[in-house]
């Protein structure tokens, strides 16, 4: 029996100040934790590519980019491309079988950042309650991006959505389901699936691990998260795009993709 999430992500939102002491804690802060104040979270913006784009982000993915030594921190020169795209996840109320519930919900948007060296990242953005747009993590890769094309090109007008206990992207349009990565290609088929066999597929896998259910009474968050043993790298917090996130928000950074697959638990 798979877990229902294997997202390195945690329940709750941390303040301010701790956010600031995290990403000095990893090696990415600028300032020490014991100075981390609020003053240290750059306000909202207004709009996803605004607060990619901001200086504040930009110092940051200086040093994001600079942090293995594969290039001189005042030498990064990141610059962010194109337009930020919304990432959906696969929805609990879909694996449920509630009646209209979309295949996927948007979690979060992400925006491509690059290097002078031709690193690449993602910038993870959430709205925030009171009003405007607040990066909350920095993945490396583009997988948000690239996949968001991929799909466009696979079935025009589809919605592109991650599976993240597999760690496998579809692309849904209509009754239709298609792979656009060897996760999907292995779960579904290299010629997709019908909408309503995908959703036979997850509620199988995953209908006892939902909130209310056994599973996550254990201590897994909604079902949707492992407890801290279970993960060998650094957690971060990351809100939904449904949930409201809170204005403390602020850039807790992590040099690694934000998930790990997970062996199957009995």
């Amino acid at each position: 029996m798979t877990t229902m999430n294997v997202r390195a992500t945690r329940a709750g939102f941390l303040s301010a100040a701790a956010l600031a002491a995290l990403v000095a804690l990893v090696g990415l802060g600028a300032v020490p934790a014991a100075a981390a104040t609020a003053a240290d979270v750059p306000p909202p913006a207004a709009t996803p590519e605004k607060a990619a784009s901001a200086p504040e982000t930009l110092e940051t993915l200086s040093r994001f980019f600079a942090r293995d030594g594969a290039v001189a921190r005042s030498a990064a020169q990141p610059r962010v491309e194109g337009a930020s795209v919304p990432v959906r996840v696969l929805s609990p109320d879909f694996v449920a079988g509630k009646a209209g519930a979309p295949v996927a919900r948007v979690e979060f948007h992400a925006s491509k950042a690059v290097a002078s060296d031709g690193q690449t990242a993602s910038l993870w953005t959430v709205r925030q309650a009171g009003g405007g747009w607040q990066v909350v993590n920095i993945a490396t890769g583009d997988d948000e991006i690239r996949y968001a094309a991929q799909g466009v090109r696979a079935l025009p007008g589809g919605i592109v959505f991650r599976e993240p206990q597999i760690d496998a992207w579809y692309v849904q349009k209509g009754a239709k389901v298609l792979p656009l990565d060897e996760d999907a290609v292995r779960a579904v088929g290299k010629n997709g699936t019908s909408l309503t066999a995908y959703r036979d597929r997850v509620a199988r896998a995953y209908g006892d691990k939902l909130p209310g259910s056994a599973y996550a009474r254990k201590g897994t968050a909604g079902g949707y998260d492992t407890p801290a043993a279970a993960h060998d790298e650094p957690l971060v917090t990351v809100a939904s795009g449904t949930a409201g996130a809170g204005a403390a928000l602020a850039l807790a950074l992590i040099a690694t993709r934000t998930w790990r697959r997970h062996r199957p638990t009995a």
